[in-house]
């Protein structure tokens, strides 16, 4: 009897990485000569982070440090959404980052479709927000893993690859 391997394909991010990545920027948005007294605050909800300060400018410079210490912290960019600035209240402004975690329906039969077209004898199915990918050839599967790597380019969307087995 023939065995099956398979993975599934997320999207997805490490949470205690991103928590480290915002107490990083704090930390610097305190220390850095240019930025102290801006009154800056970031916050991070389960699935937004926030940040309030004085002026565009300042808001520029504190998005460039989080996108460095989330680059150092090996968290894709792609996890952030910008949303449009908002202008609150004492003349400051807010900028919501929304974050992308999980595959949505559309992505995901997009990636089915594309895996289906290049390899006729593996199986994918949709489980809930990520992909199951099974094969009896592992050769096939790292194909797959492979291609995703190109795919992913093109998404604007993180993948990652777990319980291959």
């Amino acid at each position: 009897m023939a065995e099956n391997f398979s993975f599934d394909i997320v999207s997805d991010f490490d949470r205690q990485e991103l928590v480290n990545t915002i107490d990083q920027v704090n930390r610097e948005t305190s220390q850095r000569y240019d930025l102290k007294g801006t009154n800056t605050s970031i916050e991070l909800d389960q699935e937004n982070i926030f940040i309030i300060t004085d002026s565009e400018l300042t808001l520029n410079s504190v998005i460039d440090i989080l996108r460095q210490k989330a680059t150092k912290r090996k968290l894709s960019l792609k996890i952030f959404d910008f949303q449009s600035i908002e202008v609150i209240s004492g003349n400051r402004i807010k900028q919501t980052i929304n974050l992308k975690k999980g595959l949505n329906q559309e992505i995901a039969k997009k990636i089915s479709k594309e895996i289906r077209n290049e390899f006729k004898k593996i199986n994918v199915s949709i489980q809930g927000d990520n992909l199951r990918v099974a094969s009896k050839s592992k050769n096939d599967l790292q194909l797959v893993i492979k291609m995703l790597d190109k795919f992913e380019e093109s998404l604007n969307v993180p993948l990652q690859t777990n319980n291959y087995r």
